[in-house]
């Protein structure tokens, strides 16, 4: 009962998660939902663990799930709804530069400003998934590539941070986004059939 009482919003936010994810996976509008609720609590959880870009993030995630549910409603040109298309190939470069500065300059926030003894993997996986959340808020097929690092990386660090639900679900996020990219791979072709 102790660890239950421990780590209750670690479980609570692991089950919006699987719950967010498995929504992703089918490409349903209701994830914005979901996640929206997952990141208000994951605040209070990252804070209290120490993973305070993990934290902050949270905070862009918020807003990113407004403009997600409004880019995937209102965000395609024909048919009003966002189709999945690829990643342009003309931002790979730019986002690549924005992603390498942010994770720098994370990185010396939190080295400058915290306690933070995991600087290096919190500043990388902040700075990647304000890449993918932008990614997936536009449709693109690429943002599950992009879930894929920042799961591997953030199951190893939240095991590390004693965080273990949580640990345990981005284990499984890792599994769920190679099937993601492949499914979604097949609503894309299947959107121009």
């Amino acid at each position: 009962m102790e660890f239950l009482t421990a780590h209750w919003l670690d479980i609570i936010t692991t089950i919006l998660g699987l719950a967010y994810i498995l929504l992703e996976y089918r490409a349903s509008i209701w994830m914005w939902l979901v996640g929206f609720l997952m990141q208000a609590l994951g605040i209070v959880l990252y804070y209290q663990k120490g993973l305070y870009a993990d934290c902050g993030m949270e905070f862009y995630y918020l807003s990113m799930t407004i403009y997600g549910y409004w880019r995937w409603v209102h965000g395609g040109k024909k048919s009003k709804e966002l189709p999945i298309r690829p990643f342009p190939r003309r931002l790979i470069l730019p986002w690549l530069a924005l992603m390498a500065a942010i994770w720098g300059i994370i990185y010396w926030l939190l080295v400058t400003f915290t306690n933070s003894n995991v600087p290096l993997a919190d500043s990388f996986t902040t700075a990647l998934s304000l890449v993918g959340i932008w990614a997936l808020a536009h449709k693109y097929l690429e943002q599950w590539l992009i879930w894929i690092a920042v799961d591997v990386v953030t199951c190893i660090l939240y095991f590390y941070k004693d965080i273990p639900f949580k640990a345990s679900l981005y284990a499984l996020y890792v599994i769920i986004a190679v099937f993601g990219f492949f499914k979604w791979k097949q609503l894309m072709k299947e959107q121009h059939i």
